[in-house]
C-alpha cells in the first residue's frame, strides 16, 4: 500500500480536529464545562484522548476555539443566508443579521455560552485562535458594509455590545429578555426591526435613534 499523500493527510487532521470542536460543543450545552471531561469529548469525537493534547493546550483552550467556531459559522451561515439583500441599505440588513445570530446563540445555547463568556472573563485566559481570528474578520467586515468610516474604533464597539448583550441574557436570575436587547442594539444602530430574523411580536418600543456609524 502506497503511504498517503500530504493533502490526504492535512485533510483527516482537519476532520479530526472538528470532530473534536463538535464534539465539545454537543456536550458542554448538554452538561455544562465542568462536567464535561477531555475523555468524554474524545469518546464522543471517535478519537484517541491523547489527539486532544496534539492540538489543543488543554480543555479551555478547547471549549473556546470551539465556541468561536460555532460562532463563526453561525454569523457566516446567517450573512449569506438568501436571498442575498442589495440595494443602498443592505448593510443594515447584513448587521441585523450579524446582531440576530450572536444573540440567537446565547439564546439556543445557553449553557455552552455561559461557559464560554466565563472563561473569557477569566484572567489570562483569552485564547487567540484562527477561529477567533475569523470570527472577527466576519464582525469587521459586516461593520464595513453597515457603512462605517473608521472600522477599526467602530468593530471593538459592536464586539463589545454583543459581548454586553449575551451577558445580559445569561445572567442567572437576572436575564434580560432577547427582544429588549435586541430592540436596544437597533435602535442604537438605526435598524428597522422588521430586517434580520425579528423575534415574534413588534418592537419593545420607543423611536429608532439615529445612526451611530458615519455612512459612506
Amino acid at each position: 500500500m502506497s503511504p498517503r499523500s500530504a493533502s490526504v493527510n492535512a485533510d483527516m487532521r482537519r476532520r479530526s480536529r472538528e470532530r473534536l470542536l463538535q464534539a465539545t460543543v454537543e456536550l458542554v450545552s448538554e452538561r455544562g464545562y465542568e462536567a464535561t471531561t477531555l475523555g468524554d469529548i474524545a469518546d464522543r469525537a471517535g478519537s484517541a484522548r491523547g489527539l486532544i493534547s496534539y492540538y489543543f493546550p488543554g480543555k479551555r483552550e478547547l471549549v473556546q476555539t470551539a465556541v468561536r467556531r460555532l460562532m463563526h459559522l453561525t454569523l457566516s451561515e446567517a450573512l449569506e443566508r438568501p436571498p442575498a439583500p442589495t440595494g443602498p441599505r443592505s448593510g443594515e440588513e447584513l448587521l441585523a443579521r450579524a446582531i440576530d445570530a450572536i444573540l440567537g446563540l446565547a439564546r439556543d445555547r445557553p449553557v455552552l455560552m455561559r461557559a464560554h463568556m466565563a472563561g473569557l472573563l477569566q484572567q489570562d485566559q483569552f485564547v487567540q485562535c484562527a477561529e477567533q481570528q475569523r470570527l472577527a474578520a466576519l464582525l469587521r467586515q459586516t461593520v464595513v458594509g453597515y457603512g462605517s468610516r473608521d472600522p477599526d474604533t467602530d468593530y471593538p464597539m459592536l464586539r463589545a455590545l454583543l459581548m454586553g448583550a449575551v451577558v445580559a441574557q445569561l445572567l442567572p436570575g437576572a436575564a434580560m429578555p432577547l427582544e429588549r436587547l435586541r430592540g436596544e442594539l437597533f435602535e442604537r444602530y438605526g435598524l428597522d426591526w422588521e430586517l434580520g430574523v425579528p423575534p415574534g411580536g413588534g418592537p419593545p418600543g420607543g423611536t429608532s435613534r439615529p445612526r451611530q456609524l458615519t455612512p459612506r
